[in-house]
């Protein structure tokens, strides 16, 4: 009978709810045709046909250490990036398969590669492995929801043994927790229809990966997928519950809870385009400025953003993506203390932003001017110690203008004659509490 250990849990989690803002890295074969990373799936590609990106896969200008260096400077604190993706490449030197990065004409280990760079910067190393494999016979193939050859009566599931591909990906999951060393995160995906739980002999997978790397942080996608939030959030968790949730493509209405009410970890993972592997004709990247927004749009729900690249075959960041952390990193390098350790305010949203906060220390997040003074709703003027501007750490005096005297009991402050913010995208008001 499983036992969940609530204190080890909490211990574990300790880093992750602090860090709030990390980068996840989709890379792979697919970024060579560059419609996604579905591409097989999608375009419905056999085998034969998609090996021929195998064959030319040959980056010799990828460095990750221009990722992690990246992520650094846009104020993340961790980096996610796909050992192995659903077509089945691998991006490490695995003995259980031939369809692997060393055996390209590159012959790289680019996960022993992306792990030292990010340590290198001093941020958390995780990484992504795929339940599914589109390139291992074994796994199911035709009437299968996902597979490439799904609709193709030629590739019959006869003789396939799922038992066998099953030792298969447990093996492959033993490498990158055995040779890689110590992993901070490990994000599997992801389950459907039957393929949940125990289909996956999960508790005898993560049995293994916490022998391994006791420490780590593992996603809820054993059970679920981009939506569902798994048994812990049922009360009753699995022995493969998920350590948090994994809201996809959206942010949660309201945050995520138990349902028992308690504030649940969970982290949105995010496109800058529509798609998260390399896609040439795919320009609808969201500007940095709404990107800024919804991680401070998370953190004010009590959750995480894991932002993705998708770099081109060369590993070049496009440049329109590269362009939005550049902009995130100057906005965080003034302003990361209303993320880093930040949460719930407990005050209703306002109008004009969001809040966020760390003990006493309560952000408002302002993207838009008030006329005239602004009010700190939700926040005692006696209970004020110091208002300042958290960017430039200039104080912001209280206002006592005679044209809010009709509301004695708000707190206003004023910033003065410009009715123009610093910061015409989110300018940060940092309320400490006496």
């Amino acid at each position: 009978m499983y036992t969940f250990d609530r204190e080890a849990y909490e211990k574990r989690m300790d880093w992750f709810k602090k860090a709030r803002f990390g980068m996840f890295i989709h890379w792979g074969l697919y970024a060579i045709p560059a419609r996604g990373e579905w591409v097989r799936s999608t375009e419905e590609i056999p085998k034969e046909d998609y090996m021929k990106y195998f064959e030319e896969f040959d980056p010799e200008g990828c460095d990750p250490a221009v990722w992690a260096r990246a992520a650094k400077e846009a104020g993340m604190q961790y980096v996610v990036m796909t050992a192995k993706h659903h077509d089945g490449f691998c991006l490490f030197d695995s003995q259980y398969t031939e369809f692997k990065s060393t055996n390209t004409p590159c012959g790289r280990d680019f996960v022993a590669e992306f792990v030292e760079a990010v340590r290198k910067e001093g941020l958390k190393v995780g990484l992504y492995f795929s339940l599914l494999d589109w390139y291992h016979e074994d796994y199911p193939h035709y009437g299968d929801k996902n597979h490439p050859m799904r609709n193709n009566p030629a590739y019959t599931n006869e003789n396939r043994d799922f038992n066998r591909y099953l030792t298969f990906m447990h093996n492959q999951v033993r490498e990158i927790c055995s040779n890689y060393g110590k992993l901070d995160l490990l994000w599997f995906d992801f389950s459907y229809d039957n393929l949940r739980g125990e289909a996956w002999k999960a508790t005898e997978l993560i049995q293994m990966v916490r022998e391994l790397q006791p420490d780590v942080i593992i996603d809820n996608r054993l059970e679920v997928s981009g939506e569902g939030y798994g048994s812990l959030a049922t009360g009753d968790p699995t022995p493969y519950h998920g350590d948090f949730a994994t809201p996809e493509q959206m942010i949660p209405p309201e945050g995520i809870k138990d349902v028992n009410g308690k504030d649940m970890y969970w982290e949105a993972c995010v496109t800058m385009n529509g798609n998260w592997g390399y896609h040439a004709t795919d320009r609808y990247f969201k500007p940095s400025s709404m990107l800024i927004k919804k991680l401070v749009e998370c953190v004010s729900k009590g959750g995480n953003m894991i932002l993705n690249i998708g770099p081109d075959i060369h590993g070049n960041i496009p440049e329109p993506s590269a362009r939005a952390l550049k902009e995130i990193g100057a906005w965080m390098a003034g302003n990361s203390r209303s993320i880093y350790g930040c949460t719930r305010a407990g005050i209703p949203k306002p109008e004009n932003g969001r809040i966020t906060r760390n003990g006493k220390h309560i952000y408002f997040h302002l993207y838009e001017n008030s006329i005239g003074p602004v009010p700190l709703m939700g926040i005692s003027k006696e209970a004020v110690r110091s208002i300042r501007y958290l960017a430039s750490g200039a104080e912001v005096p209280v206002s006592t203008s005679w044209v809010h005297s009709d509301y004695p009991d708000i707190l206003f402050a004023d910033l003065g004659p410009d009715p123009m913010l610093p910061d015409p995208v989110d300018t940060v008001l940092e309320i400490i509490l006496k």
